[in-house]
């Protein structure tokens, strides 16, 4: 007899499959309700997950980060003014606020005037606090490290990273234009699941311009530790770079077919082998 359990706690025959996955499965039952166990530990990531919804971003530490890493960084704002506007209006966060429009205008004239308008930027990397700060706090500038080493040795040339606050997805293809970048990623936080409140999407768009729809972006989600490492979402990415550089499209047109890393680990599944 397991003493380490109250003798009214029903196990799940299923309790051996949740070893393979965070997901709240086979939890058991204490008569018809869950246990005191797991429902206190649903309670303490919904908490968690509200949190990450509204934490904010810490615009001067990253950007403090990403300068001592040798990156040029301009920091910007959505036209939502602070998180409650964000939440309540999401195309307030899909486009810029004027001022920072009107400074990636003038940074635009500026390089115009440095090479003569016809060099122009390959990808703009940009970073937005979304849904949850808090996988930007943990994942992006690891990310950014992970992606510049797959990038290393080729010919890229990148736009200044772009720090977004109260920004969506969107907004990179304002961003985008504005700099004049014919590719641009944004790294962005998901909205918090129940097991992954830290979770980092990147969204990859060719020719970015205000109006595209989400057809025209591939999605790379779920990077985080404990989901897609850095070493394949980068990967991921380069492929996607490197083919619409060549094919000129992104988005449903373009599909992920990137073979995976020598160094990724290949886990057996539950579900197919014996």
């Amino acid at each position: 007899m397991d003493r380490s359990k109250p003798p009214s706690v029903v196990d799940n025959p299923w309790q051996g499959l949740r070893r393979y996955t965070p997901a709240r499965i086979a939890l058991g039952r204490a008569g018809i309700s869950l246990p005191t166990r797991p429902q206190l530990e649903f309670q303490c990531a919904h908490a968690q997950a509200r949190d990450a919804v509204h934490l904010a971003l810490d615009l001067a530490a990253l950007e403090g980060e990403l300068t001592r890493a040798g990156h040029e960084v301009i920091t910007l704002h959505s036209a939502a003014a602070d998180r409650q506007t964000y939440l309540q209006r999401p195309d307030l966060g899909r486009r810029l606020d004027d001022t920072s429009r009107h400074r990636l205008e003038d940074r635009r004239r500026a390089d115009a005037a440095r090479d003569g308008g016809q060099q122009g930027y390959d990808v703009a990397f940009v970073i937005a606090d979304g849904l949850s700060a808090l996988a930007i706090h943990r994942n992006a500038a690891p990310f950014l490290g992970a992606m510049l080493a797959e990038l290393k040795g080729e010919a890229w040339q990148l736009a200044p990273i772009v720090l977004v606050a109260q920004g969506r997805v969107a907004i990179g293809d304002e961003i985008g234009e504005l700099l004049g970048a014919r590719m641009v990623a944004v790294l962005i936080g998901e909205r918090p699941g129940l097991s992954a409140p830290d979770s980092l999407g990147i969204y990859f768009t060719y020719a970015p311009r205000p109006g595209l729809t989400d057809a025209s972006r591939n999605c790379i989600s779920n990077v985080r530790e404990g989901g897609l490492s850095l070493d394949v979402a980068s990967h991921k990415l380069h492929y996607l770079m490197r083919e619409a550089r060549q094919r000129k499209l992104s988005g449903v047109m373009l599909k992920d077919e990137a073979a995976a890393p020598r160094t990724m680990t290949v886990h057996r599944n539950f579900l197919t082998d014996c």
